[in-house]
């Protein structure tokens, strides 16, 4: 059953110099991809600022890095072109398929390079991107990330914030609410006119950390038309009191979470947000190739319609209705 994955983080290996038919310990390789049955990768321009980028020895320099990460992924289209192909709309992704292509969509984790001109969206366009996580764990531009205080986390977005909301759905960039503060998402719901998407989150309700969705958001983005992407994270699955038991993401406790959100949101809302390459957790399946272990036990747990919802049809759904 061929995949949709709404989020990884494979770029910053691209940055880093590797290559994508080269990858061995990634989640995701070109190999995997292929072995793995994905039909759509979501590739995300991650953009460490603050602490972030000095753990990992980058230049606090959004833009310069935005721009290096994005010549990296275009060098990996250009240098896998017989078996990947960059997808702008849901027609792209159809057309990939039948030359027997992965398509990968471009998308941006924090929209801090947008630094208050609203002709940046316009340009993150033209570049090919196609959803932006309006914010990362910190203040940008925009607007403020998910927190553990309470009035932190109930933060709005900025008059810029929904500015770009409004440019991005009349453009077709989807809006991506993973990592924004609570108030952000509620803005999000109020201002937008067209779906939108959690692209890496999982359920309040069953393990309580702010990057997870309370079951009023489950429904705000269903109510949308919008889907959520599952998180792979070991930390996003169980109750607080057991998340640091061990690193293994289970399949059983994925599977607890998408049965919360088909049942709080139905089952138009449950998609892949798989954060491959951005997540520490040993994966039950091992990698982007061994997925579709996770997948069949989707299709016993819900049978097959509902699994190929949950596995591509919602996804490719909602993207339609954003993007094209």
């Amino acid at each position: 059953m061929k995949t949709v994955d709404l989020h990884c983080d494979t770029i910053m290996r691209f940055y880093e110099g590797a290559h994508l038919r080269d990858l061995q310990d990634a989640h995701i390789s070109l190999e995997k991809l292929q072995k793995g049955q994905v039909l759509a990768q979501c590739f995300a321009i991650f953009v460490p600022t603050h602490d972030a980028a000095r753990r990992s020895g980058l230049p606090d320099d959004p833009a310069a890095y935005f721009d290096r990460a994005y010549a990296a992924y275009l060098r990996e289209l250009a240098l896998n072109a017989d078996a990947l192909a960059p997808a702008y709309t849901v027609a792209d992704i159809e057309k990939n398929e039948r030359a027997g292509k992965v398509s990968a969509i471009l998308t941006v984790e924090d929209g801090v390079t947008l630094d208050g001109r609203i002709e940046n969206v316009d340009d993150y366009y033209r570049k090919g991107v196609r959803m932006v996580a309006l914010t990362w764990n910190y203040e940008n531009s925009l607007g403020f990330p998910q927190s553990g205080d309470p009035k932190k986390h109930a933060l709005g977005l900025k008059p810029f914030g929904i500015e770009c909301v409004r440019r991005m759905n009349e453009l077709g960039i989807a809006v991506d609410v993973s990592h924004l503060s609570e108030g952000g998402f509620w803005d999000v719901a109020k201002h937008t006119k067209k779906p939108f998407i959690a692209s890496h989150s999982c359920c309040r309700a069953l393990c309580d950390i702010g990057r997870n969705l309370t079951d009023v958001q489950i429904r705000a983005v269903a109510d949308s038309g919008g889907v959520v992407g599952l998180n792979y994270c070991n930390a996003f699955l169980h109750p607080v009191s057991r998340r640091f038991e061990d690193d293994l993401t289970a399949i059983s406790e994925l599977i607890r979470h998408l049965r919360h959100l088909v049942a709080v949101g139905g089952e138009d809302v449950a998609a892949l947000g798989s954060d491959y390459d951005g997540i520490e957790s040993k994966l039950e399946w091992g990698d982007c190739g061994g997925q579709q272990r996770f997948i069949e036990a989707i299709a016993v747990a819900f049978g097959e319609r509902t699994a190929e919802k949950i596995a591509q049809q919602n996804a490719l759904r909602a993207l339609k209705d954003i993007i094209g």
